[in-house]
């Protein structure tokens, strides 16, 4: 019996030494890593925006002259040949105005008939009296008085001259503003959009009122996309892009830089710039108005040596720094753009691999130069024992909601 009350207490102290042990002494847990290959092949660098899809070239129509649609003849979506009639404005001012100015020329022809009727007879007497002057029948005074007659009807001839030729003008204005009443398409188009009404007044003042927009050709688009002034630096002319929009989800859409204007736009202090995208629209999918999520290709590399982005912002735990040199956390100078990855060495340390990088697309970025090579191992994460996350993994409202502390911590 005291035999076995002695085994009892041997395996009870021994218990409690190994708890205290396990809760209460220095453990010093082995730092597990997750490791990535450094990989072979293509690359592609990009930059996304949003846009809108419009027509190349669109023509707004207007009207020059005020009044009343007297009629219309095309609607949203018709097809329409230069010079075709697509509206009417009431004519019945401007007829009005064409006659009186009619009239008006009529009158000033009159009047310039009349005028070279009276120089001819102002002619005529001056001659006679010269004759008379050489028989002296006359005095010279008359001879002058007669000259002075004839001047003043070359003259009037002049001004009724001048007269005829501003009341034809005032005729051809009448006749502009009577033909403008006719509205006509400028272009062979569609319209895609029209902003009156049969009965609606509109007014030419200041501004032309816009009547209909006509798309010159649908089957050839454009995206304006708004591209940040951070971005903008890496696109030219010819570069690819893609884009989506959301009346098509999951297909893409191919298309070329045309054009980057250097006009800003600013909104709310963001600057960006308009870049064109040239896209074939044949089969007329593409609406005016439409939305694009646009991607543009900035550089593209195959085959390339690249590593995981998150190779690159991994930052080894602080045990683990003590053990690597100094020299090496600092990371690397040169003339590209110097990082580093950490690789595990023979010791299990993780150990700085300083590199010269190139393009990224955002998971990979390229290794311009380095000791890296094809097939390598670096280190993007380390892995959590399950003690030590056990704690740290419960949502908040379970337990106390709080991690509790390690043994090494509680010290």
């Amino acid at each position: 019996m005291r035999k076995a009350v002695l085994i009892a207490g041997i395996l009870g102290l021994a218990v409690a030494i190994g708890g205290y042990v396990y809760f209460e002494g220095e453990r010093k847990a082995p730092i597990r890593y997750r490791f990535a290959p450094v990989e072979r092949g293509s690359i592609m660098s990009s930059i996304a925006a949003t846009g809108t899809v419009n027509p190349v070239v669109s023509v707004q129509v207007g009207s020059q002259v005020s009044g009343k649609i007297l009629s219309l003849h095309a609607d949203f979506n018709s097809e329409v040949k230069a010079g075709q009639v697509v509206a009417r404005i009431d004519p019945s001012i401007y007829q009005a105005r064409r006659d009186q100015a009619a009239a008006t020329l009529a009158n000033a022809v009159a009047a310039r008939s009349k005028a070279a009727t009276d120089q001819t007879q102002r002619k005529r007497e001056l001659d006679r009296v010269r004759s008379l002057l050489a028989q002296q029948f006359v005095s010279q005074n008359d001879v002058d008085v007669a000259v002075t007659a004839y001047e003043g009807a070359i003259s009037q001839v002049d001004v009724a001259e001048a007269q005829v030729k501003q009341a034809k003008a005032l005729l051809d204005a009448a006749e502009l503003d009577l033909k403008y009443t006719i509205i006509r398409s400028p272009v062979n188009g569609i319209v895609i959009a029209r902003n009156v009404e049969v009965g609606q007044t509109v007014t030419a003042s200041f501004q032309t009122p816009m009547l209909f927009l006509i798309a010159l050709d649908l089957m050839r688009m454009q995206v304006d996309a708004n591209v940040s002034e951070a971005d903008i630096g890496g696109v030219s002319p010819q570069k690819l892009a893609t884009f989506t929009v959301d009346a098509y989800p999951g297909e893409q859409f191919h298309g070329v830089v045309r054009q980057v204007r250097n006009a800003p736009v600013s909104v709310q202090n963001v600057v960006t710039y308009d870049v064109v995208i040239g896209v074939d629209n044949r089969d007329l999918r593409l609406k005016p108005g439409m939305t694009a999520n646009v991607t543009i290709t900035i550089a593209q590399k195959d085959p390339v040596l690249k590593v995981p982005n998150t190779a690159l912002r991994f930052v080894p735990p602080k045990p683990a720094l003590k053990h690597a040199a100094a020299k090496d956390r600092s990371g690397s100078g040169g003339s590209g753009v110097g990082r580093q990855v950490w690789k595990e060495n023979a010791a299990g340390d993780p150990e700085p691999v300083p590199l010269q990088l190139g393009i990224s697309d955002g998971l990979y970025t390229e290794v311009v130069s380095g000791t890296l090579a094809e097939g390598d191992r670096v280190i993007i994460g380390t892995e959590t024992l399950k003690s030590d996350r056990r704690s740290e993994s419960l949502p908040p409202g379970f337990g106390d909601g709080q991690r509790r502390p390690s043994s090494r911590e509680r010290l």
